[in-house]
């Protein structure tokens, strides 16, 4: 790729943004035909289409997609940067972007990222959910500064990054008051009663069915859950006991109105980790993460 002309890329954004040769025109007061010899300047530097054309409208191409999100960061830049100086503001808050498995439970999330924003300078937390896969895709390109995961590193994986262990937490399982009084004795109270699980291809529900086996015990599983979230808000409408972690039973009780029935003590952690491009760990956010997760996982 050629050196990149900011002009060319501010005609292909708008394009990619209004949806249309016709309505970019209008937008920078340009003719079409100027806005269509530009882009096609842009696709020769770039050596790839950027757009396809679909009925009378235009589609970006693959490659115009990574394109379009690089010129939408950098345009936002822009834009923060007017404001900035406009406002003539002595401290403008920095972007961290953090990706976060869909199977870490929300309130986990909350307390880990919590301190980032009480830190002196200010940073504005950008927060992306997704699989772990993905979400490392995103990291290896730099649009993700942290991954905070249940799963480490993959083996093998192609992306430069290094396992931070947060912290580790027992499981505890739940149950709203109404139902957790009609199971007293726990574990024996979960054979045949409704639970709701993480989805199948959840470490923590691997673990858990090893954990029921053991116990001889046979539950109910009335549903299955990707978002950790929607599976307490089940919990809360009585529909089942669910799991969390030991480490947040306070805030489950409060929040979902329930009652700890029991823990499986030692026989499951689960462990939580910061995936980051840095060995040796310097961003301040992610510094105020570790400090505070020994707090909450009782690290010495």
């Amino acid at each position: 790729m050629r050196h990149l002309n900011y002009t060319h890329l501010l005609y292909f954004w708008t394009v990619a943004r209004d949806g249309s040769i016709a309505k970019a025109s209008k937008s920078l007061h340009l003719t079409p035909q100027t806005i269509s010899g530009q882009l096609k300047l842009l696709e020769e530097s770039v050596g790839e289409p950027l757009f396809l054309r679909v009925g009378r409208g235009l589609a970006l191409t693959e490659t115009g997609q990574v394109v379009y999100q690089y010129a939408d960061e950098i345009f936002q830049l822009g834009a923060e940067l007017t404001q900035r100086v406009k406002s003539k503001q002595t401290l403008f808050p920095t972007t961290f972007n953090v990706g976060i498995t869909n199977s870490i439970p929300k309130l986990v999330a909350l307390r880990i990222l919590e301190p980032v924003l009480a830190l002196d300078d200010p940073i504005k937390v950008n927060c992306r959910e997704g699989e772990l896969d993905l979400l490392l895709g995103e990291l290896a390109v730099h649009r993700l500064d942290l991954v905070i995961s249940d799963q480490k590193l993959p083996a093998g994986t192609s992306v430069k990054a290094y396992n931070h262990v947060l912290g580790e937490s027992q499981v505890s399982f739940f149950a709203h008051k109404t139902l957790a009084r009609k199971l007293k004795r726990f574990p024996q109270s979960l054979d045949g009663a409704p639970v709701l699980l993480p989805s199948q291809d959840s470490p923590l529900r691997r673990s858990l069915e090893g954990w029921f086996d053991r116990q001889k015990v046979v539950p109910r599983v009335v549903a299955e859950f990707e978002d950790s979230a929607l599976l307490k808000a089940f919990g809360e409408a009585a529909l089942g006991v669910f799991p969390a972690p030991s480490a947040i039973a306070d805030e489950v009780c409060s929040m979902y109105h329930s009652k700890v029935l029991g823990s499986v003590g030692d026989e499951i952690q689960e462990t939580y980790y910061a995936i980051s491009p840095e060995r040796k760990l310097k961003h301040p956010a992610v510094i105020a993460i570790t400090e505070s997760a020994r707090q909450i996982f009782q690290i010495e």
